[in-house]
């Protein structure tokens, strides 16, 4: 599926609309956003986190790496417990990722784990994860999503 967005409004209304409707499940709930620099990963981020009732301002996590935001009951976290803001950008492998706790991160269900350059850290991503593609195209940004079904 593919989707045109064209202003920071419809990208956070667009969040909404994506993660909104998902449930906890029996791990984490890993939502990866791949693309390049100024593409929406960061804005995608922030409307998730208005999604779930987050009244502190989200940036990319570049330099800390990871943020974790608790969520308060359902609605407006929806089952989740924790929204875990990871940017994978300066991380060189995957070892890297699971030094910063990776491992628990992903094992806990109430996590909604959304990670900015998934790419970097391929190996630690489930295959059960949301996949979204951002690419710019003028003013534009149009998102490919793959929910999560392995490609073949």
């Amino acid at each position: 599926m593919t989707r045109t967005i064209k202003t920071r409004e419809e990208m956070l209304a667009f969040a909404g609309e994506t993660i909104g409707p998902l449930a906890p499940k029996e791990r984490a709930t890993v939502v990866t956003l791949s693309g390049e620099l100024g593409a929406g990963k960061t804005t995608f981020a922030q409307g998730t986190a208005l999604t779930f009732g987050v009244r502190e301002t989200v940036q990319s996590p570049t330099f800390v790496l990871e943020k974790i935001y608790a969520l308060e009951g359902s609605p407006p976290g929806g089952g989740f417990t924790h929204l875990v803001h990871i940017d994978a950008y300066r991380l060189k492998s995957a070892h890297e990722l699971r030094v910063l706790g990776w491992e628990e991160l992903a094992r806990e269900p109430g996590n909604l784990i959304l990670i900015e350059w998934p790419e970097r850290v391929a190996e630690c991503m489930p295959q059960d994860a949301i996949r979204l593609r951002f690419d710019i195209d003028g003013d534009a940004r149009i998102i490919t999503i793959n929910d999560g079904q392995k490609n073949t």
